[in-house]
């Protein structure tokens, strides 16, 4: 980065210094590392919740899907950065760059408004729980992912659509700040990162409401002697739907809050904050968010649980088997055990 500086950032590709590169590829390595965690937290629980939906017609589950779905492909894109981090010195085009870019921030952004139909969802169920069933229909859930989508593929393909929000240079890097303008950082962060969060406040606080006006409404029963020492259902589900929303908010606002604040001042100050900060430490904070989700929801869901550890076993007998047949000698004069039903061996 010194020579950089230097040169005006004009210096030649193949002017890139030992400890660039071995700096570079370390961030390759941790890049792959995430991405591949993200990857295995995820798609077993996707697995499952398809399976539960499928058997139980959940509609709410659709969007617990997405979220899985969406964090899967943002360790997906990230493996692509990260293969060019370990693949230094290596000079893509620009346009190859932007769109790599695009797609990440694309899947960041569709994890972003995954937690906002979650959140709405919930907060649905509990202002109007009698009418939950009839308003979350597959059609309008499917109009909901759809619209879901479509907005996250405009969010990050904007600078593909509007050249301006692209940054000329000569030494590309596929990395944020490399590719994309500072301006088109503060249009994420005014117009998307930040309604998002105050949508979540919203949603959590008016949840926190509904659930203490509950609580209070069981200490009046209780005082009169007209309850038992069980709270009601509803109170009981209301504060569990509250608990879990309130751990996503909060796991979501440490995770990308930093980032984008960071973006804003490193636009309004370049000096006060080095983009490199930005890009090494914050990003990774913040598509830990990505890796956060899937174990939050297979901690909270007791059906995702019990099915995740179902899936363990499936895997784990089936591992079993397969070592156990490969230690027979295949050369060897064995006979193969006749298969036994389970009505046989139940007589």
């Amino acid at each position: 980065m010194a020579e950089e500086d230097q040169a005006g950032g004009t210096a030649a590709p193949w002017c890139v210094s030992y400890d660039a590169t071995t700096a570079s590829r370390a961030m390759g390595a941790i890049l792959a590392v995430l991405s591949s965690l993200i990857l295995a937290a995820n798609v077993p629980v996707a697995i499952v919740l398809l399976c539960h939906i499928q058997k139980s017609g959940s509609k709410g589950l659709c969007f617990v899907l997405n979220l899985a779905l969406a964090d899967a492909m943002v360790g997906f894109t990230v493996m692509g950065v990260a293969t060019d981090e370990l693949s230094q010195p290596y000079y893509p085009s620009q346009n190859f760059c932007v769109l790599r870019m695009a797609f990440v921030t694309s899947s960041c952004a569709a994890s972003i408004l995954s937690l906002i139909l979650v959140a709405c969802d919930r907060h649905l169920a509990i202002r109007k729980p009698f009418h939950y069933l009839q308003l979350v229909t597959g059609l309008r859930v499917g109009l909901c992912l759809l619209g879901l989508w479509l907005l996250a593929a405009i969010v990050g393909f904007l600078p593909v659509f509007i050249p301006s929000f692209q940054r000329d240079s000569k030494h590309w890097k596929c990395s944020f700040f490399n590719v994309f303008q500072p301006s088109y950082m503060l249009t994420m962060s005014c117009f998307g990162f930040f309604p998002a969060l105050f949508l979540f406040l919203f949603l959590y606080c008016d949840m926190l409401k509904i659930a203490w006006v509950h609580v209070q409404h069981i200490q009046k029963v209780k005082q009169a002697g007209l309850a038992g020492g069980c709270p009601p259902p509803r109170a009981t589900s209301d504060m569990k739907a509250m608990r879990t929303v309130a751990v996503l908010i909060g796991c979501f606002t440490v995770s990308w809050l930093p980032f984008f604040i960071a973006s804003v001042v490193q636009m309004v100050c370049p000096e006060c904050l080095p983009y490199k900060v930005i890009e090494n430490f914050l990003w990774l904070l913040g598509l830990g968010n990505s890796l956060l989700n899937p174990l939050l929801y297979s901690y909270w869901q007791r059906d995702v649980q019990l099915q995740l550890s179902q899936l363990a076993a499936a895997l784990k007998r089936r591992l079993l088997f397969h070592l156990g047949h490969s230690r027979c000698f295949p050369g060897r004069d064995t006979k193969a055990l006749p298969a036994v039903s389970c009505l046989e061996l139940q007589d």
